[in-house]
């Protein structure tokens, strides 16, 4: 039985195309493993505080010396990444809000990227610890930054992988949906190349 955590960052809900396209690559997956459990993690509607000087000192403190507090403040992210831990594949949609990903998503990334848990340091450097997992990043994008003049200003897709990878998360594929703020003929023709894509990944 697979488990999937699916983490939606749009702060749009009826019309955002990221929440379409993962709602539909998920709907595909559970027509084909109808076994399948989906933890749905919704950054939007249930937003997750940012870090501040409390959260870091209870992040930083060992387990056996946080004080009553800490201990309290460590557990929203523990949950966080006991969800990562427990699932075998992950779905992410993550629209593009100025070049990079939203700040909710960030927020959720600052509390699940933990030295010492999710990844350690080494003499050799960093090592990712949650290894074994396969990751879909489904992007919505107004432009065309995976190719073409604006790739360099693609901050989104290159910090993902980078920070994915970080804490060991390095199966990761891209499916983009992109040029959808260039009228609806851009978003009809985005929405099918996704579609294809996702029936590419999930054959019938």
């Amino acid at each position: 039985m697979t488990k999937i955590l699916n983490i939606n960052s749009s702060v749009r809900n009826s019309d955002s195309i990221s929440r379409k396209v993962t709602g539909e690559f998920l709907a595909k997956w559970k027509a084909k493993e109808p076994n399948t459990v989906i933890v749905d993690r919704d950054l939007a509607a249930n937003p997750l505080p940012h870090l501040n000087e409390q959260t870091l000192g209870a992040f930083f403190t060992p387990a056996e010396q946080r004080t009553p507090e800490q201990v309290e403040i460590a557990k929203l992210s523990e949950s966080l990444i006991q969800e990562l831990v427990d699932a075998d594949v992950i779905v992410i949609g993550a629209p593009m809000y100025n070049f990079s990903i939203t700040s909710g998503l960030k927020a959720w990334i600052d509390h699940v990227a933990r030295a010492g848990v999710t990844f350690k340091y080494t003499d050799k450097g960093p090592v990712g610890q949650l290894t074994g997992k396969k990751v879909y990043v489904f992007t919505s994008r107004g432009g065309v930054y995976s190719e073409g003049p604006y790739a360099a200003m693609d901050f989104h897709g290159t910090y993902l992988r980078a920070v994915l990878g970080f804490i060991g998360l390095t199966d990761v594929t891209f499916i983009h949906s992109e040029g959808l703020a260039m009228g609806d003929a851009g978003v009809e023709k985005a929405l099918a190349q996704t579609s294809n894509t996702i029936n590419e990944l999930l054959p019938a």
